[in-house]
């Protein structure tokens, strides 16, 4: 029990790195604690049992913003996830236990970055949450670490990560100065890729010019028409700005605008009022029947584009098995109707501009971006309302992992939340905005439309696969090999 425990403490360390403190710098060091208590569990089973209880600890501390809605649940959701990385425990425990030398050391920094990747793969399923605090993404604040996810996408920065960690660990643990240097020298590797990949990369285009983009964050309203209110407010002291693109957070309308004409008018209204076209975000039943969210463009003579939302919270917006955990989910704040798919990703057309608009919890999904860029955009759009968690750490990590996206894909990237964080990042992921949670108000950033033309783009997810190769290779090698004595 002491070990579980302490697995479970050590495992936290790592939320450390994510966004409010932003120590990233940690990322590359704070897993090895958890290595040195899984290799000093007596049997390797016991080791993965110490890695489970490990990343629930991780779970929890980067959703610890969950608590006042899940309550007890979300140490089951812990513990449900953490059981992903029982594969990761027991390789850890055959491979770092023992007496560890330079050959074993390497087999490790190739192997269990690879578990561990997957497991955050696995993890990453919608109806599991999706994927949020990837390790990769601690490292948004710094492009040119994270610029091996313009290789590999998020997956690769997070192998990169794990295998740093990994080789920290074997230099504490081989007890050869041969074996330690080979550990050092993997890890200094591993760190080395982004400059590398910073190096290499040159931009698609480079002299594509600008764009004036507007987001704005009117804070944290309750009712649907006082939001609806204070953004159009915002937006009308825009004029003078030269804003090209006005971007409202999510749930800022709460209308339908094919029912609400007089609605629409005023939108309508506003973007020849501020001679910028309106990316607007609609929550409200359609027409047709069922609620839908939708990323609408508006401009001088209406709508132009509109985007449905086709990854939905899972329990907030969609509840799996409703008739089965009705007599439940009634009594918490689950949504009440689910809410209807869209058809799928979709881009949105201006006259200059093609943009890629996702919501909210689809900004955590690289697949989606990469689906969007691949349709021909040039600019990725974001919406999204963390109200519910205002003031938490969960609005900056969403705020964070724009910066991500904007890496992997080669696309300049901006977000807006509707009572904050709000967003926005280059093609290489530095920073041009940042408007904390306790903003009200807008702003107008000039954001470069140079593109890059990413690895990740081009191949998708795979070092995934790479990593399911080795594992399977790894796995079979070390079940027909008994360990060697401690």
């Amino acid at each position: 029990m002491p070990g579980l425990l302490t697995a479970a403490a050590v495992g936290a360390l790592p939320a450390l790195a994510f966004p409010a403190p932003s120590l990233w710098w940690l990322a590359w060091l704070a897993v090895v604690p958890l290595l040195l208590v899984v290799r000093a569990a007596p049997t390797a089973w016991q080791g993965a049992a110490r890695a489970w209880c490990g990343m629930a600890g991780y779970v929890a501390a980067t959703q610890y913003w969950l608590a006042p809605s899940a309550g007890p649940a979300l140490i089951g959701m812990g513990l449900l996830l953490g059981a992903l990385w029982l594969p990761w425990g027991w390789a850890a425990h055959r491979m770092l236990s023992g007496t560890v030398t330079g050959r074993r050391a390497l087999a490790a920094i190739v192997v269990l970055p690879g578990a561990w990747v997957l497991a955050e793969a696995a993890r990453s399923a919608p109806g599991l949450g999706g994927p949020w605090a990837l390790l990769g993404t601690s490292q948004w604040n710094q492009p040119v670490l994270l610029a091996s996810a313009a290789v590999g996408g998020v997956w690769l920065t997070s192998v990169l990560i794990m295998a740093a960690n990994t080789g920290v660990a074997a230099v504490l643990l081989c007890r050869s100065g041969r074996g330690r240097l080979v550990a050092m020298t993997a890890a200094a590797a591993c760190v080395a890729v982004g400059p590398v990949a910073t190096w290499l990369s040159r931009p698609t285009v480079d002299d594509a010019g600008s764009i004036r983009v507007a987001l704005v964050q009117p804070g944290d309203i309750v009712l649907a028409d006082e939001r609806t209110a204070a953004a159009e407010a915002l937006t009308t002291d825009l004029r003078g700005r030269r804003a090209e693109l006005v971007v409202w957070g999510e749930s800022s309308v709460g209308q339908d605008l094919a029912s609400h004409p007089e609605t629409l008018a005023r939108l309508t209204e506003l973007s020849r009022l501020v001679d910028a076209e309106l990316l607007v975000n609609v929550d409200a039943p359609a027409p047709s029947g069922g609620i839908y969210k939708s990323a609408v463009l508006i401009g001088p003579d209406g709508i132009v584009d509109t985007y449905q939302k086709v990854r939905l919270v899972p329990f907030g917006e969609q509840v799996p098995l409703r008739p089965l955990l009705d007599p439940i989910i009634r009594h918490t704040d689950a949504a009440a109707e689910d809410r209807r798919r869209g058809a799928g990703p979709a881009v949105l057309h201006t006259d200059a501009l093609t943009i890629g608009p996702l919501i909210s919890f689809e900004t955590t999904f690289p697949d989606l971006t990469r689906r969007q860029v691949l349709l021909g955009a040039d600019l990725l759009a974001y919406q999204s309302s963390t109200s519910t968690y205002q003031g938490s750490w969960a609005q900056p990590q969403l705020a964070a992992m724009v910066a991500v996206r904007a890496v992997e894909s080669g696309r300049p990237a901006v977000h807006a939340g509707l009572s904050g964080v709000s967003s926005a990042f280059d093609a290489r992921g530095r920073q041009l905005a940042w408007l904390p949670a306790d903003v009200r108000g807008a702003t107008v950033v000039e954001v470069p439309l140079t593109t890059v033309d990413t690895g990740y783009r081009r191949l998708g997810d795979w070092p995934l696969a790479v990593a399911a190769v080795v594992l399977a290779g790894a796995g079979i090698r070390m079940t027909v090999r008994r360990p060697q004595p401690r």
